[in-house]
């Protein structure tokens, strides 16, 4: 298992899902994200970060069983490229990841995880990517 601090991935989550929301915001269904290449390849590399972040949460026990399936999600998009679904990719970008940034924010604030580290390691990680800084410094849990 890596060294880096849960909270790092924990940010990489929340950053991910804001990238995913912006890249997605003009867009209505799967049908016309797969149409927007630029947006569907950025959307699927986000999830799979999101999927092997995850992976990093479950391993180190902070998050319960059931949240493989986005690691399984991430390993399906991963391997299977010719053969993503992209009504699946959708429903998961639409409902899904809402409802995973909203219970992650519920365990950090449960688990009282301390983010502001993470937050300042993300911004020099970031520090020329304007949107990114912007998410990070309006970021509240």
């Amino acid at each position: 298992m890596s060294n880096r601090d849960i909270s790092l991935y924990i940010i990489d989550i929340f950053i991910a899902i804001d990238k995913i929301s912006r890249f997605t915001c003009k867009i209505q269904n799967g049908a016309e994200l797969l149409v927007h290449e630029m947006a569907w390849d950025a959307c699927i590399r986000e999830l799979e970060i999101i999927g092997e972040a995850t992976k990093m949460l479950l391993n180190s026990g902070l998050l319960k069983s059931e949240y493989r399936r986005i690691v399984d999600f991430r390993n399906q998009i991963n391997h299977g490229y010719f053969g993503i679904d992209e009504e699946i990719v959708w429903e998961v970008i639409a409902h899904k990841l809402p409802e995973y940034k909203a219970e992650l924010i519920s365990l950090v604030t449960t688990e009282k995880i301390m983010l502001e580290d993470a937050i300042a390691h993300a911004k020099v990680e970031n520090v020329k990517n304007e949107q990114v800084l912007r998410f990070l410094t309006n970021f509240e849990v």
